[in-house]
């Protein structure tokens, strides 16, 4: 049975989508910002936890996004 490796990059806080920094089919490192939130002003990268493939971007710009809600996932 094949083991789901994939990791979801989640919104911690309520935030508008400022940029997306990677594309689909793009490989990042451990520590590298996948998407930059904005909230009360203030720029918050969130970073993906560990190398992987981007599989999907489940944003676009200007959205707005709440606590839990999946920004990209990893494969």
């Amino acid at each position: 049975m094949a083991r789901n490796t994939s990791l979801e990059i989640v919104s911690e806080l309520v935030a508008n989508v400022l940029t997306i920094e990677v594309a689909e089919g793009d490989r990042v490192e451990a520590g590298d910002t996948v998407v930059l939130l904005e909230s009360m002003k203030m720029e918050i990268p969130m970073l993906a936890e560990r190398a992987g493939t981007v599989t999907a971007i489940k944003v676009t710009v200007g959205d707005v996004v709440q606590d839990g809600d999946v920004l990209v996932v990893l494969d």
